[in-house]
């Protein structure tokens, strides 16, 4: 049986102090978190670089719509635990600190401790226009992996959930994401003269 993923935003730092925010889907091993970034990435270098991360819980969809569509869209604090930062906006964070690599050629897998943890916000219910938005910027991340057509039919799915159930947040993350999605074909019919199939 395939161990859940839970949807989440990591927050690292490299060595000078710059923070860097993602979306990351972990997954809970014997109460430990597990990330398995792609070689190379940000998130990789920066924990392997400061041996912490950390992991924050929203319900805000435009923070992982921002990250993908190339907008800011989050504002972060320090944290107090170890070296890093969170989302201001969160519901809850986790500190994380890093205390085994399994490496591997593409996704070395990175078990992190929780050092603290702390709810924010109360959380409000499961909206699906939220979970829409989440899926979109998933395909987003995809767009040159994946064929234009299944991008496009599982967007006009998705629509449904924002067209019935979004609010201003999840609208505006939606807007990002098309426009992201919509520019990226664009521009491969304008370099390749074709339609990107």
């Amino acid at each position: 049986m395939a161990s859940m993923i839970l949807e989440t935003i990591i927050t690292s730092v490299d060595e000078q102090g710059n923070v860097h925010v993602t979306p990351f889907g972990i997954r809970m091993e014997n109460n430990l978190v597990v990330i398995s970034p792609y070689k190379p990435s940000a998130t990789l270098n920066n924990i392997l670089a400061t041996k912490c991360a950390v992991m924050n819980l929203t319900d805000d969809v435009r923070v992982f719509a921002a990250a993908f569509a190339r907008r800011q869209a989050w504002e972060v604090l320090p944290t107090d635990h170890v070296l890093g930062f969170r989302l201001a906006n969160t519901l809850a964070h986790k500190e994380l600190k890093l205390i085994k690599v399994e490496d591997h050629p593409l996704r070395p897998k990175l078990f992190l401790e929780v050092a603290h943890a702390e709810q924010h916000h109360a959380f409000q219910g499961f909206n699906r226009a939220q979970a829409a938005v989440v899926e979109l910027s998933i395909l987003a991340s995809r767009l040159e992996r994946l064929p234009k057509e299944k991008v496009m039919t599982e967007r006009a799915y998705l629509q449904i959930a924002i067209d019935k159930t979004a609010g201003g947040r999840e609208l505006e993350a939606w807007a990002w994401l098309v426009d992201k999605i919509d520019s990226f074909y664009a521009e491969q019919t304008n370099s390749e003269g074709t339609m990107y199939a």
